[in-house]
C-alpha cells in the first residue's frame, strides 16, 4: 500500500473489515459513508493513522449460515438512518439467532446454488488485500497457504450436514514424518456450488472427491474430465448445458499523465491486475485504441510525456467464473476500475466506463472436412477450447476456439489448430472425392486446404496437381449453385496459385472460362457483390434493364497488391483519380440483356492484377515490332450474351505499369480466344486509342472482352544497368555543375575587373541560366513526389524555362563571336548588353508563357527523353508531357540554336586560320593550346548538345552516357576554360585571394589594360576578346586595326 500513497508511512497493513448495516439500506450512500468514515486520519499521541484513500474498496456480502472467515463478533458495527452512519450497539454472534438461541440454518436452503442468501441481513466488508492466514491462527507455522477445493457430494444429501462434516474432516490434523499440515479452523468457509460441465476457474480434475452417505463423507473414484462424457468420449452438451460463466462488455476511456513506456502493454497488465487478482474473473478481447490528438504516433507508442495527457478508448470482456449475482459482478468491476493507480511520474485516471451484461450464445455443433479428415465439433461455450483426437495420430489432439467478437459481442468459431495432427487427403487424391450439390463447399475447403498445404512445402504446383485443381473445380461450379464464402474461398485458391512459381499457361483459359462461369451461377443479397484477393478483383452485378443507365467499374491496387473496387451505376467517362483500370459501359448496351425474366441480368467486371494468364507467345515475333504487355488487365461481360458492334463506344483507361517515354507508342488491345488456333493472343480489331500520357491510356472498342495496353518499344529499351548509370551520372554531373558555376559566378561578380567586356558580362547570363537549370533539375523529383498539380506545372514551367534561357545565352555567345571576330570592323551598337538581355531572358519567357496560355496541362508529371541530360528513369519528374509542344519547344527550338552554334563555330575557326596566317607572331601557339581553343568554344556554344540526336540504335546506351557526361558536367567545364584555365582570371585569385608569397602585386600593365577597356566600354564598340586563351592581346590588335 505505500507504493499506491503519496505519504511516507513507517510501516502498512491490509485490513479485511464485515460492516452491519440495515438491509434497507441504499447501496450507494453505505459505500460513500463508510468511505468517508474511512478516510479521516486518527491520531493518537505519536501515532498516526491514515488509510490509503485509493485503496478502499467496499462491496456487498451475504450473511451465510456458516460463515467463519472473519471474526464472528465485531467491537462495534454502524447502522444507516437518514442522516448517515451511526454507532449501533454489539451484534449477536453469527451463530446464534436474535432470541440467543442456536441459528436455524435450515431457512432458505432450497437446491444448490452458486451462494446460500440469508433472509436476515445484508452485510458490507471492506476488501484491501488478501490476509495471511498466520495471523489467524494461533499457533506458530513455518508456512501458510491458502486453498480452494471442490468436492462432489451427493445433491440430495442435508446441506448442513455436509458442510459439518467437511469441517470435521478437515480439521483433523494430519502428520508424516516431521511433516505437519493443520488448518486454521475459524478460516474454513464451506459454501454449496452448482457442478458444472466446464468449469473453467478453478482445475477441472481432482485427485480425489467425497459423497455423501447416511455414515458421513467418503472417498470416490476419481471423476472424468469435464470435455469428456464417461465412457470416454466427446461430451454431449446438447443436453441440459448451461452457461458455465458469465459475460460482461466494458468500454472506458483510460487517460494517463505522465511518463510510461509503451502505454497499451501497460494498460492491459493494469486491467488485469484490478480485475484478475481474486481468480473468479479474467479479461479477454481487449482492444486499446488510442484516441489522443497527437501527430507523431509512432512516438506516443513509446512514450507519453508527463506535460501531455494520452487518452486510450479500451473495449474488452470480462469473463466471471462463479455466476454471481450480476449487479454485484457489475459493481465490483466498476469500482475496481474507477480507483485512480499511479506514483510520482504517472497517474492512470478512467472515465466513461460502460458496463454491460451479455448472454453470447453456445459456438453449435459443426461437422466440417479437410485434408486432416471428417471432425465433428461438439457444442462449446464462449471462450472455450473444444479439443478432439487427431484422425492420424489418434494420440494428438486437435483444438478450436469458440471466438467471443469483440466488435458484434456474438460467437463464431476459428479456424481449427490442426498442427499436431497429419494430413490424411493430399492433392493428388482430390480427383478422387464425388462433387454433389451438397459437398460443394466441403470439396473447395479441401482443395484450399491441399493447394495451402502443397505450397507452403513446395514452390509451385505440378502440371498433373495443377490440372486435378482445375478439374475439380470446375466440377464444383457446374453441379452447384455458387454462395458468396464459396466463390470467395475459389478466387482465393487461384491467387495463391497465381502468387506460386507454377506454370498457369497451359489452364488459362479454363481458369478464365471458371471465373466466368463462377460469376453467373453465384447467388448473393443486395443489387452486387465484390470478391477480392491479391492482385485480383471481380464483381457482379445484377441489372434491372428499366433502370439502366450505363455502368463504371475501377480497380485501384495498393503497393501490396491488395484491390479496391469502385462501381458506379451510371456511364463516367473519366477515370477515377486513383484506379489502375476504369472500364465505362454505355447505355446502348441494354440492348443486348438476354430476354425473359426481370432482374435476370447480370454484368461482371473482371481484373486481374497478374499478367500470368495472359502470355502471347507470337507477341514479339509476328513482325518487326517489340511489343510488350504494359497495364493490368480488365474485362467486362454480360450472362448469356455476346457483346459486339456498339455504336456507343466501351470506354477503357488503364494505367501504365511503367512510364510511356516519348518515342514509345501505345495500342490498345483484347485477349482473343480464338487466335492461334485456340490458344489465344491479343487483337487490336474494334479497339482504337482516345487519349494517351506518360502514365495513362483510354481507350475506344465496340465489344465487351479482356482489354490491356501493348507498349510499342521498337526502340531497344535501355537495360536497368544503363538506366542506372544515367540517373547516378545525370544528379551527379548537376550537382557539381551547380557548385563549379556557383564559383564562376562569385568570381566574376565580385573581381569587378573580370568584367570589363562584353564576352565577360554574356558569360555571366549564361552561368546563372545553367545554375537554374541545375537547381531545378535536382529538386524537380522531389516537388514531383508531394503529387501537387499547381507545384508540378510551376516546377516543369521553371525547368523549361531555364533550359531555352541556357541554349538561347549559348546562340548569343556565338553571334557576339560572329560580330567580334568575323566582322573584323568595329560595329557601334547602343545598348548592346540590354539588347542581349532582353533576348536571352525574354524569348524563353514567351515561349513559356504561350504553352502556358494554350494549355496549361502540357506540364505535368511525365518522363523525360531530353532535359539538358539524359534521365532514362522511371520515377515522376515534372516535364512537359504532351509531345507536340516538347517536339516543337525543345527539340526544335535547341536543333534550330545548335545549327545556327555550328555555323558560327565553322566560320570562327576559319577566321581564327586566317588570322594566324596573317600574324606570323601567332604561329607560336602549339597544337595543344589550339585544341584549348576549340573545346572551351565547343562547351562555350553548348554543341555537346548534338550528341543527343545520336541516341538510337545498337549503341543507344553508350551515346546517352557520353551524352549525360558532356551535359550534365558543362557547368565545370565552362568553369574549367573560363576560369581556372584563363590567366588574368588566375592573377585575380592571386591578387586578392591569396596571401604571402603566392600573392601578386597589381601590375601597370594590367592597369593600364583596364583603363583602355574602360574606354571602349564607353564608345560601345562591339571588339574585344571572346576566345578562351592564355594570351589574347594578339587577336585584340588584329581586331583594331
Amino acid at each position: 500500500m505505500a507504493e499506491r500513497s503519496n505519504s511516507t508511512c513507517e510501516k502498512c497493513f491490509s485490513c479485511e473489515v464485515y460492516v452491519t448495516v440495515d438491509p434497507t439500506a441504499d447501496v450507494k450512500k453505505v459505500q460513500t459513508d463508510i468511505s468517508d468514515l474511512l478516510s479521516s486520519i486518527f491520531s493518537f499521541n505519536f501515532l498516526t493513522i491514515e488509510v490509503v484513500y485509493d485503496s478502499i474498496m467496499v462491496l456487498p456480502a451475504v450473511i451465510l449460515p456458516h460463515v467463519t472467515g472473519p471474526p464472528p463478533t465485531l467491537s462495534a458495527s454502524l447502522t444507516t438512518s437518514e442522516k448517515g452512519l451511526t454507532r449501533s450497539p454489539q451484534p449477536q454472534p453469527v451463530n446464534k439467532s436474535t432470541t440467543g438461541g442456536p441459528l436455524d440454518r435450515t431457512v432458505g436452503l432450497g437446491q444448490p446454488a452458486m451462494y446460500i442468501k440469508s433472509r436476515y441481513a445484508t452485510k458490507y466488508y471492506m476488501l484491501m488485500k488478501e490476509h495471511d492466514m498466520a495471523e489467524r491462527s494461533n499457533s506458530t507455522c513455518e508456512k501458510c497457504f491458502s486453498c480452494e477445493v471442490y468436492v462432489t457430494v451427493d445433491p440430495t444429501a442435508d446441506v448442513k450436514k455436509v458442510q459439518t462434516d467437511i469441517s470435521d474432516l478437515l480439521s483433523s490434523i494430519f502428520s508424516f514424518n516431521f511433516l505437519t499440515i493443520e488448518v486454521v479452523y475459524d478460516s474454513i468457509m464451506v459454501l454449496p456450488a452448482v457442478i458444472l460441465p466446464h468449469v473453467t476457474g478453478p482445475p477441472p480434475t481432482l485427485s480425489a472427491s467425497l459423497t455423501t452417505s447416511e455414515k458421513g463423507l467418503t472417498r470416490s473414484p476419481q471423476p472424468q474430465p469435464v470435455n469428456k462424457s464417461t465412457t470416454g468420449g466427446p461430451l454431449d452438451r446438447t443436453v441440459g448445458l448451461v452457461m458455465p460463466d458469465q459475460f460482461f462488455r466494458v468500454n472506458l476511456t483510460l487517460c494517463i499523465r505522465g511518463s510510461l513506456l509503451r502505454p497499451k502493454d501497460f494498460i492491459e497488465n493494469w486491467l488485469k491486475h484490478q480485475l484478475e487478482t481474486n481468480g473468479t474473473m479474467t479479461v479477454v478481447n481487449l482492444f486499446i485504441k488510442d484516441s489522443s490528438s497527437r501527430s507523431m504516433k509512432e512516438y506516443t507508442n513509446l512514450m507519453t510525456s508527463y506535460t501531455e495527457e494520452e487518452q486510450y478508448n479500451c473495449a474488452f470482456h470480462v469473463r466471471e467464473f462463479r455466476k454471481s449475482n450480476v449487479a454485484d459482478v457489475e459493481s465490483l468491476i466498476y469500482f475496481a476500475l474507477i480507483s485512480k493507480y499511479g506514483n510520482a511520474s504517472f497517474e492512470i485516471q478512467t472515465k466513461n466506463v460502460s458496463i454491460k451484461h451479455i448472454e453470447p450464445k453456445n459456438c453449435l455443433k459443426q461437422d466440417i472436412s479437410s485434408i486432416y479428415g471428417q471432425y465433428n465439433w461438439p457444442e462449446t461455450f464462449p471462450q472455450d477450447i473444444a479439443e478432439m483426437g487427431c484422425i492420424k495420430p489418434v494420440s494428438n489432439r486437435a483444438y478450436r476456439l469458440c471466438k467471443l467478437d469483440i466488435k458484434s459481442d456474438t460467437t463464431n468459431w476459428a479456424y481449427p489448430d490442426m498442427k499436431n495432427c497429419d494430413k490424411v487427403v493430399t492433392i493428388s487424391e482430390i480427383s478422387n472425392i464425388t462433387v454433389t450439390p451438397g459437398n460443394a463447399a466441403e470439396v473447395v475447403d479441401i482443395i484450399q486446404d491441399a493447394v495451402d498445404a502443397q505450397l507452403s512445402n513446395k514452390p509451385g504446383l505440378s502440371f498433373s496437381e495443377l490440372g486435378s485443381v482445375m478439374e475439380k473445380l470446375s466440377e464444383v461450379v457446374d453441379v452447384s449453385i455458387i454462395e458468396t464464402i464459396v466463390g470467395n474461398r475459389i478466387v482465393h485458391i487461384v491467387a495463391n496459385i497465381l502468387l506460386s512459381e507454377t506454370d498457369i499457361t497451359p489452364v488459362a483459359d479454363i481458369l478464365l472460362d471458371l471465373t466466368d462461369q463462377m460469376g453467373n451461377c453465384m447467388e448473393f443479397s443486395g443489387e452486387y457483390a465484390n470478391i477480392k484477393a491479391h492482385a485480383l478483383a471481380f464483381s457482379m452485378i445484377n441489372v434491372d434493364p428499366e433502370e439502366f443507365n450505363g455502368l463504371t467499374f475501377s480497380v485501384s491496387l495498393s503497393s501490396t497488391m491488395n484491390p479496391e473496387v469502385f462501381v458506379n451505376q451510371s456511364f463516367v467517362n473519366q477515370s477515377h483519380a486513383e484506379a489502375n483500370a476504369t472500364i465505362s459501359l454505355p447505355t446502348e448496351l441494354i440492348n443486348f440483356f438476354p430476354h425473359g425474366v426481370r432482374n435476370t441480368t447480370r454484368v461482371q467486371f473482371h481484373f486481374y492484377g497478374t499478367l500470368d494468364l495472359f502470355q502471347d507467345p507470337y507477341l514479339n515475333n509476328e513482325t518487326t515490332r517489340n511489343m510488350t504487355l504494359n497495364s493490368f488487365v480488365v474485362s467486362a461481360s454480360v450472362n448469356n450474351s455476346q457483346v459486339i458492334n456498339l455504336k456507343e463506344r466501351v470506354v477503357v483507361t488503364l494505367k501504365h505499369k511503367t512510364p510511356k517515354m516519348t518515342e514509345d507508342e501505345v495500342q490498345c488491345m483484347f485477349w482473343d480466344f480464338q487466335k492461334y488456333d485456340g490458344h489465344g493472343g491479343w487483337n487490336n480489331s474494334g479497339c482504337e486509342t482516345l487519349s494517351e500520357s506518360a502514365y495513362w491510356t483510354s481507350c475506344l472498342c465496340d465489344h465487351l472482352t479482356h482489354f490491356a495496353v501493348l507498349l510499342d518499344v521498337t526502340r531497344s529499351p535501355l537495360s536497368d544497368t544503363y538506366t542506372e548509370v544515367l540517373t547516378v551520372i545525370s544528379y551527379l554531373g548537376c550537382g557539381i555543375s551547380g557548385f563549379f558555376l556557383g564559383i564562376t559566378l562569385l568570381t566574376y561578380l565580385i573581381l569587378e575587373k573580370l568584367r570589363q567586356d562584353y564576352p565577360s558580362k554574356i558569360l555571366i547570363n549564361l552561368s546563372t541560366a545553367l545554375l537554374g537549370l541545375s537547381i531545378f533539375f535536382l529538386v524537380d523529383p522531389w516537388l514531383s513526389s508531394f503529387s501537387n498539380y499547381g507545384l508540378c506545372i510551376a516546377a516543369a514551367a521553371f525547368l523549361h524555362y531555364f533550359l531555352l534561357a541556357s541554349c538561347t545565352w549559348m546562340g548569343l555567345e556565338a553571334v557576339h563571336m560572329y560580330i567580334a571576330l568575323v566582322k573584323v570592323f568595329n560595329i557601334y551598337m547602343p545598348f548592346y548588353l540590354l539588347r542581349l538581355c532582353v533576348i536571352g531572358w525574354g524569348v524563353p519567357l514567351l515561349i513559356v508563357s504561350l504553352v502556358l496560355a494554350i494549355d496549361k496541362d502540357a506540364y505535368g508529371s511525365s518522363t523525360p527523353e531530353l532535359v539538358g541530360v539524359a534521365l532514362q528513369s522511371s520515377e515522376k519528374f515534372c516535364w512537359l508531357q504532351k509531345k507536340v509542344f516538347y517536339n516543337v519547344t525543345v527539340v526544335g527550338f535547341i536543333l534550330l540554336i545548335f545549327l545556327g552554334n555550328i555555323t558560327v563555330f565553322i566560320m570562327v575557326v576559319i577566321q581564327i586560320k586566317k588570322m594566324r596566317a596573317n600574324n606570323p607572331s601567332a604561329n607560336s601557339r602549339t597544337a595543344v593550346q589550339d585544341f584549348r581553343v576549340l573545346v572551351g568554344l565547343t562547351v562555350l556554344l553548348g554543341l555537346t548538345w548534338s550528341v543527343g540526336f545520336l541516341s538510337f540504335g545498337p549503341g543507344r546506351g553508350v551515346v546517352l552516357c557520353l551524352f549525360a557526361i558532356l551535359n550534365s558536367f558543362q557547368g565545370f567545364f565552362v568553369f574549367l576554360f573560363h576560369c581556372l584555365m584563363k590567366e588574368n582570371v588566375r592573377k585575380q585569385w592571386r591578387i586578392y585571394l591569396c596571401c604571402g608569397r603566392f600573392r601578386v602585386i597589381e601590375s601597370l600593365e594590367w592597369t593600364h589594360s583596364v583603363t583602355v577597356g574602360r574606354r571602349n566600354k564607353k564608345r560601345n564598340l562591339v571588339n574585344s576578346d571572346s576566345l578562351p586563351s592564355d594570351n589574347s592581346s594578339s587577336i585584340r590588335s588584329n581586331n583594331s586595326t
